[in-house]
């Protein structure tokens, strides 16, 4: 009964622990300090079966759970974790009590709102990195953005507006591309089995093919870059590191730069072969470059 319930588990008992934040007194900042360690902690400890109980034999999806959600157009809440995930959804639960200890006391204003926007972030962290249908995917890589937005626009450094704007324009512009890309395999997979489905295993099935494939890799490609991120589109990230609080800068360095490999491995590599290995000379130039760039600016 725990395998098939953990994961939906560990998504939503940090959702579930956010608003209980403001029942707590608000002149009392330690206690919702507290209240989201203890969470955290508690997330990370339930995340430990996932490690005892895996199969390193099995490779499809463990610990799945699936259950219709828009069942006209083939959305379900589909969640699994595989040799990819698991490691990140470990990572994640370890880094978030350390950047709640890490930031103690580096907020004192509005404490409630901000331990909020922590757990809300480590729920849209683990539904990236436990969903197994594309729509839910995005919902999750969509809603990570925005508690992560207001921790910088709201507890950052002195320019943390401008940065908030910035992370937020960048990942939005990439997300849309990605979304379109999305909705143009879906409706190919619709034209050729007759059934709609956003399950990201049937959708590796759909093979596309030319100047399609390398558009539709592109547009995934462009979102994830953003998020490693990849030079050129790296800009975004000096900003957002220097004015986040202590804590955002734990998970962005920690975490959320690490969805973008993730999505490069889970969506890019199975869905467009054909394409990455097109791409792939170009992409080795643009690592090459990070790296020379990186060594010359530091």
């Amino acid at each position: 009964m725990l395998d098939s319930w953990i994961l939906t588990w560990l998504v939503f008992l940090p959702v579930l622990a956010a608003p209980a934040l403001f029942l707590l007194p608000g002149g009392r900042p330690q206690l919702a300090r507290t209240w989201t360690l203890l969470v955290t902690t508690a997330t990370f400890v339930l995340s430990l079966h996932l490690w005892f109980h895996f199969d390193p034999a099995n490779t499809a999806p463990q610990f799945a759970r699936s259950a219709p959600w828009i069942p006209g157009l083939g959305i379900g809440y589909t969640v699994g974790v595989d040799g990819i995930s698991l490691l990140l959804v470990l990572l994640t639960t370890f880094i978030m009590p350390l950047a709640v200890l890490g930031g103690w006391r580096a907020v004192d204003d509005r404490v409630r709102a901000y331990h909020a926007c922590l757990l809300l972030v480590e729920a849209g962290l683990l539904g990236v990195f436990v969903a197994g249908d594309l729509f839910l995917f995005y919902v999750f890589w969509e809603a990570m953005l925005i508690p992560m937005y207001f921790l910088i626009g709201v507890w950052g450094g002195r320019r943390r507006v401008y940065a908030a704007l910035k992370f937020f324009l960048y990942t939005m512009v990439g997300s849309l591309l990605m979304l379109a890309a999305i909705l143009y395999l879906v409706v190919h997979h619709h034209q050729a089995t007759g059934i709609w489905t956003f399950d990201v295993g049937a959708m590796s099935a759909t093979r596309l093919v030319g100047r399609p494939e390398l558009l539709a890799c592109l547009a995934f490609a462009l979102a994830f870059a953003i998020k490693v991120p990849v030079w050129p589109l790296h800009t975004w990230l000096p900003d957002a590191h220097v004015e986040a609080p202590t804590a955002g800068s734990v998970i962005l360095a920690g975490v959320l730069l690490k969805m973008g490999t993730y999505g490069f491995l889970r969506f890019c590599l199975p869905y467009f072969p054909g394409a990455v290995a097109t791409l792939t000379p170009w992409f080795m130039t643009l690592a090459v470059i990070g790296v020379l760039y990186g060594a010359l600016v530091a």
